[in-house]
């Protein structure tokens, strides 16, 4: 397994929508193994493929000890309003409270190419809904009001400073030899 780099805000495939996936391939497990490796060494409860500098329209997420793999998601239910805190991987140390659904029903294909649904609200929903943004070229940033955009992108600016080839590298070392057998993907 691998550590990848993060892209951050500036990045130009950050804007860019994905690509269906076709096909699930070896390359592509190694993929999601690395993804899942680099959310958890970055802190992060989820992680699109874009943030990692790939075009896949996939997305992996832990939340309340659930793992999940999110290929090809479309939100199929989406009912309430809820205003809670986001940040990102992608924007480190930026955060905002910003809108989402209040529940969320999600239809995607696991890490098999199986078709299943998930139901998110609380937590779940909220980061669900911010990977499938990321997934059509969306930062948490863009659902906010004029006014607390323009705040978030000054915190940015002062954060981005930190990252002059828009990449997050994260330091290497303190990555399981093999995930704990405790540890699993979730299928719903």
């Amino acid at each position: 397994m691998a550590l990848l780099d993060i892209h951050v805000l500036g990045s130009p495939i950050l804007r860019q929508d994905t690509e269906r996936v076709e096909q699930i391939t070896p390359a592509l497990r190694r993929l999601v193994d690395d993804m899942f490796d680099t959310m958890d060494k970055a802190k992060g409860i989820g992680l699109a493929a874009p943030q990692v500098g790939r075009r896949e329209r996939l997305a992996v997420l832990e939340v309340d000890d659930t793992r999940l793999v999110v290929i090809n998601p479309e939100i199929l239910v989406k009912e309430g309003s809820v205003r809670g805190e986001e940040g990102c991987l992608s924007m480190p140390e930026v955060y905002a409270d910003v809108n989402r659904f209040a529940r969320v029903v999600v239809r995607a294909q696991d890490i098999d190419g199986t078709w299943y649904e998930v139901e998110g609200h609380d937590l779940l929903g909220r980061c669900l809904q911010h990977e499938i943004d990321h997934l059509h070229g969306r930062m948490f940033t863009d659902r906010l009001s004029l006014l607390k955009r323009r705040a978030a992108m000054r915190e940015w600016d002062y954060e981005k400073a930190k990252y002059p080839k828009l990449l997050r590298v994260l330091p290497v070392g303190d990555l399981p030899a093999e995930r704990d057998a405790t540890s699993s993907i979730t299928t719903p």
